[in-house]
């Protein structure tokens, strides 16, 4: 699709509010995950409690997602917006209350605090997530729909990277108090900003169906349509055997030799990659071909990640790591917007629920693979493992979803072509 104005979308007042909330609540989030880290270790100088903060996290966020994606199908998606960011505030309120009486209270309370609170930011994020992808259509019109969702995959990415690292340098310089302050003045700017959005409508529903009936709805939906279940499958299966980046700490210490330094710069390779892609995509969207871009891109990815596995060259495995993370998200970038065209209005909500469990549990599951693969495999052949297996995915999608290979965004609309 041509669009003549790559700045469209930010052009859209409600839209810059949007991206601004964006921004604030994701860097609050990635601040949230260093410092909390930091504090845990600190306090109890175990790695496995560290693992269970991503636990208490991740299991409301995904147990809640389907009934979060109904009620955003059927309330005020603003308002809902406003109740998650509202939490996140109280949360982060909490954390700084904390962080100052420390010093008073037994330290197995304070644990136990933190992960309840942690608890409470999973429920917050798993409303958030399908909220926030059905909202974003009714604040742009379609014809800058992609534009808009590609300023909104770089504004993600910009505050994943630039997040985790000033969260370290705030834990490191300041300390607790001043990080968790950070945080709450963070949620603070997002709440106002998503509360300068104008009031938007409810979307139509049939307020007789039981919330069983309407998850059972967006289910049906998703996997009765072939376009949106092969993009979700085909990219699930990609991170999921694929993600090499869970296996990175051991390339950088036993094969590459460059420590962690080294492995951070590897683990920010593939961010700056999709960051660049991103942008280049919000002035350069794509038109015809989409599906088949998509397929290649994949492939591209799985290509990318044997590669890296075979490296024994830092620079050339930064290069290759750069390009997964291109190919990624002109994948991520064309499945979003292929999910926003292809959803009605009213079901945005839960079938962006199920996409996030799908999304959510490769990235999870993913990780785990990769260390179960490389314990029994070894390193460097699970890695090759898990690409040979990515471009499997991919040759099963072109046989398998005909529909997905032959599909086009229509180049001046910004409708979507249908085989």
């Amino acid at each position: 699709m041509k669009q003549k104005d790559p700045y469209a979308a930010l052009r859209v007042p409600d839209y810059r509010r949007f991206l601004a909330m964006r921004l604030f609540t994701t860097l609050n989030v990635q601040i949230m995950s260093v410092s909390v880290g930091y504090y845990v270790y600190e306090l109890t100088n175990d790695p496995l409690m560290l693992g269970f903060i991503g636990l208490a996290e991740a299991l409301p966020a995904i147990s809640i997602s389907l009934w979060a994606g109904h009620l955003a199908d059927k309330y005020n998606r603003r308002n809902i917006l406003v109740g998650c960011i509202s939490v996140l505030l109280l949360c982060s309120a909490a954390l700084l209350t904390l962080a100052f009486v420390s010093g008073q209270i037994p330290k197995s309370l304070i644990i136990t605090s933190l992960y309840s609170i942690i608890f409470c930011t999973g429920i917050a994020r798993g409303f958030f997530s399908p909220t926030n992808f059905a909202f974003l259509p009714q604040i742009v019109d379609r014809g800058r729909l992609q534009n808009a969702i590609s300023w909104n995959s770089s504004t993600w990415e910009v505050a994943s990277i630039t997040g985790l690292g000033i969260g370290g340098l705030l834990y490191g310089f300041g300390g607790v108090q001043l990080t968790f302050g950070v945080m709450t003045l963070l949620c603070l700017s997002a709440l106002m900003m998503v509360l300068r959005i104008a009031p938007k409508p409810i979307p139509p529903t049939d307020h007789r169906e039981t919330a069983l009936e309407r998850i059972r709805e967006g289910l049906q939906f998703v996997f009765r349509n072939q376009l949106i279940i092969a993009s979700i499958a085909l990219d699930l299966f990609a991170v999921f055997f694929a993600g090499a980046v869970a296996l990175i700490p051991v390339f950088a210490k036993d094969i590459l030799q460059v420590g962690p330094e080294g492995a951070g710069l590897l683990r920010a390779a593939m961010s700056v990659g999709a960051i660049l892609m991103a942008v280049f995509l919000a002035h350069r969207p794509l038109g015809r071909g989409a599906g088949k871009i998509m397929m290649a891109c994949v492939a591209g990815f799985g290509l990318c990640i044997i590669g890296f596995g075979l490296s024994t060259n830092f620079y050339l495995s930064f290069f290759l790591l750069f390009m997964a993370g291109m190919f990624d998200e002109v994948s991520v970038f064309i499945r979003g917007a292929l999910v926003q065209f292809q959803t009605p209005e009213h079901m945005k909500g839960r079938v962006s629920s199920v996409n996030s469990i799908f999304i959510t549990s490769s990235n999870e599951l993913g990780a785990f693979e990769s260390g179960a693969m490389a314990r029994a495999m070894g390193t460097v052949p699970s890695v090759l493992f898990g690409g040979a297996m990515c471009l499997m995915a991919v040759g099963a999608a072109w046989w398998l979803a005909p529909k997905l290979r032959n599909y086009h965004f229509e180049s001046v609309s910004g409708k979507e072509d249908t085989p």
